[in-house]
């Protein structure tokens, strides 16, 4: 196993052993208070995941409210409905646990998060938490994604916030990655986040009892080979399908790529900040005068 190199990971891997908090059990809440989430993705509302991830904070006695987009809007990034209204629907009854609030955003999940924040929820929201996605959300898939973009944006309001991915698009089983939400979030109550990063967690697809640790990791890389499949309508239009495929990921030790290949969870800090510093002593150094006077002729 990977050297765990922080407190933080060492008492993360403590708590990996299986919690059944949905229904049963109310121990976080009596022991450390509870919080008041907000929880958002961009699988859509009736997402298995986000009924999961819910059900679990819910029953662990935190104050939950749900704002989702009303399907899926995945790979959406950080878009934003500027040009039509947003509507809000309760979610249908039933699909998630009784007494938890559950809204259908008709956006985007930055929509949701930010109709949730100013118009929806009653006071400001000590935590944001985003998923659980259906698919990992690893290295450069950051820049893509709804899940990822729906956390950053209660980063940016200055919110803790939490994105969560269960790191296969073929297992169903999220209550593993809901058990771990669960630990880190009654974790958090003691020593909270502090704004304005958020923290992407990515869950490999194992039971409990078979995760091998929490590594605190740097984003890796992924490379996809872009696929266009060219279809025509039955009007004789043109129209292209991207199905793109993973042909590349950098998996450097210290990377949330390396970690999902290693069976732990990656735990990866982000915040919204992307300027290249080593690149700004370089271009300060560069004569943009006589550049500006050469290209003005």
């Amino acid at each position: 196993m990977y050297p765990l190199s922080s407190k933080f990971e060492q008492q993360a891997a403590r708590n990996l052993p299986s919690l059944r908090v949905y229904g049963c059990n109310r121990a976080i809440a009596s022991n450390n208070g509870f919080m008041r989430i907000l929880i958002s993705n961009d699988d859509g509302i009736y997402a298995p995941g986000v009924r999961v991830l819910a059900n679990t904070l819910h029953g662990a006695g935190h104050a939950v409210t749900v704002v989702c987009p009303d399907r899926e809007r995945s790979a959406t990034g950080h878009a934003l409905t500027m040009h039509k209204p947003l509507r809000a629907e309760p979610a249908v009854e039933g699909f998630f646990a009784p007494g938890l609030t559950a809204w259908a955003v008709t956006g985007t999940p930055s929509d949701s998060v930010k109709l949730g924040l100013d118009a929806i929820v009653d006071g400001r929201p000590d935590l944001v938490v985003s998923g659980i996605n259906r698919g990992p959300n690893l290295g450069s898939d950051v820049l893509y994604s709804g899940t990822v973009s729906a956390a950053m944006e209660g980063a940016l309001e200055g919110i803790a916030s939490i994105a969560v991915s269960l790191a296969s698009h073929k297992s169903l089983d999220f209550q593993p990655a809901a058990d771990f939400i669960a630990r880190l979030v009654a974790g958090l109550e003691p020593e909270p986040l502090e704004a304005p990063f958020l923290l992407n967690v990515n869950v490999p697809p194992l039971p409990t009892g078979e995760l091998v640790g929490v590594r605190v990791c740097r984003l890796g890389m992924r490379r996809y080979r872009d696929l266009f499949e060219r279809r025509v309508d039955p009007r004789g239009g043109a129209y292209y399908w991207l199905a793109g495929e993973v042909i590349e990921e950098e998996a450097a030790p210290d990377s949330d790529v390396a970690a999902i290949r290693a069976g732990c969870i990656a735990l990866t800090p982000l915040h919204a900040n992307l300027t290249y510093e080593p690149a700004l002593a370089v271009l300060r150094g560069r004569n943009w005068e006589k550049f500006l006077a050469s290209t003005l002729g």
